[in-house]
């Protein structure tokens, strides 16, 4: 048997943590085809557990120190 992974989807804002119901930076997929989603608070405390039993981590908690885009602001 053969599995595929496709390229899990961004996370949005209405992504939530499976532990706390904050906005979720991080999913974690298992083996049996189910995934957890955490926040970045959450996906660091249980990170050890959580490399055991994932066959892949989706981490964008990144995002949380990324300095956004601006755009030009014209004073005048």
């Amino acid at each position: 048997m053969t599995t595929v992974l496709t390229p899990a989807s961004p996370l949005t804002a209405a992504d939530r943590c499976d532990r706390c119901g904050a906005q979720a930076y991080l999913r974690v997929v298992l083996a049996s085809g189910g995934e957890l989603l955490f926040c970045a608070h959450h996906g660091r405390k249980f990170e050890p557990e959580l490399k055991k039993i994932a066959v892949e981590i989706q981490d964008e908690s990144g995002r949380l120190t990324a300095t956004p885009a601006t755009a030009d602001n014209d004073e005048r």
